[in-house]
């Protein structure tokens, strides 16, 4: 199996690493358009396989998209990162060009590969990468709603005192501080749900902190986060490569699901070796919906940008 992470900065190394780790793939090529960047983090990763005891063949290149043929899985990082204060929106502009860019020369070398898209605003240039490469909807997803339900789980297991591995917590909607939609109500601790632990005022303070937690890492280290991003979109190749048929929430394509259409969204789905195989409904209740169709009104006005480009 081959895995090509797309864009070498903190977020891409990270992805790349952890995929190296675990040996999700025997190939693993990492591209970057800075000369040299993805060369050298390649070797430094090679350089810890003796000391780490894994066989992953890590390949760096500078623009080269011939070495990312017959890649089975690619994930598109590439793009300008969040500043502080820096909303995931105002990047649209900037990174709609390069991920349309990346798709074009990717499906060059690799007509087959499913995407993985974590460039920010990821609702949006998930769209656009559909939208652009004409791929079958399983073959595109989005990374957003992975990393922001195991960001639910932290906030869920500070309060609860628990360990996160124990938990069971969805965030459906957008990629966004206002956007996306902690389901509270149906997260458990194991088969508990965790609504029975928390009061109400804990419960509102876990689904608000959830909500600003890239805002808040943006803050405290000055760009946007990378070991969990990273770890997100790994976690997406590995559940295709092996076949996991594993629960995420994911960035798909709907079509009347969850009562939009033509829109890019987080819901949950089960991840296989053909991308996102279905989605599950959790039966939102009124205010849920509601908060739902609010948030694809919010990313629709995001796509509606692209048109404007």
């Amino acid at each position: 199996m081959k895995v090509t992470v797309v864009g070498a900065g903190a977020v891409g190394a990270t992805c790349a690493d952890n995929i190296a780790r675990r040996e999700i793939c025997h190939e693993l090529v990492l591209l970057d358009i800075k000369e040299g960047l993805a060369e050298g983090k390649a070797q430094d990763m090679m350089q810890t396989a003796a000391l780490l005891g894994f066989d992953t063949r890590i390949i760096g290149s500078t623009n080269d998209y011939a070495k990312t043929a017959g890649s089975d899985v690619v994930v598109i990082t590439s793009g300008i990162p969040r500043k502080p204060g820096m909303t995931r929106e105002e990047l649209i502009g900037t990174n709609a060009g390069i991920v349309k860019g990346v798709c074009e020369n990717i499906l060059k070398h690799s007509p087959n590969a499913i995407l993985i898209v974590i460039s920010n605003p990821m609702d949006t240039m998930t769209y656009l990468a559909l939208q652009s490469t004409g791929l079958p909807i399983n073959r595109i997803i989005g990374m957003g709603g992975t990393l922001d339900s195991s960001r639910f789980k932290y906030q869920l297991s500070q309060h609860l005192g628990c360990s996160p591995a124990d938990l069971n917590a969805v965030v459906v909607g957008g990629h966004g501080d206002t956007t996306m939609i902690p389901l509270i109500r149906h997260a458990t601790w194991n088969s508990a749900p965790v609504t029975a632990f928390l009061n109400d005022e804990q419960q509102k303070q876990v689904v608000a902190d959830t909500m600003v937690g890239g805002a808040t890492l943006t803050k405290l280290i000055g760009t946007s986060a990378w070991y969990a991003p990273g770890a997100a979109g790994a976690a997406l190749v590995e559940s295709i490569l092996r076949d996991e048929k594993k629960l995420h929430t994911c960035c798909v394509r709907l079509d009347g699901e969850y009562g939009q259409k033509d829109i890019c969204l987080g819901v949950p789905v089960v991840i296989g070796k053909n991308g996102w195989e279905k989605i599950l409904d959790f039966g939102l209740n009124a205010n849920e919906q509601d908060m739902f169709n609010k948030s694809a009104d919010a990313v629709r006005s995001m796509n509606d940008v692209l048109k404007t480009l």
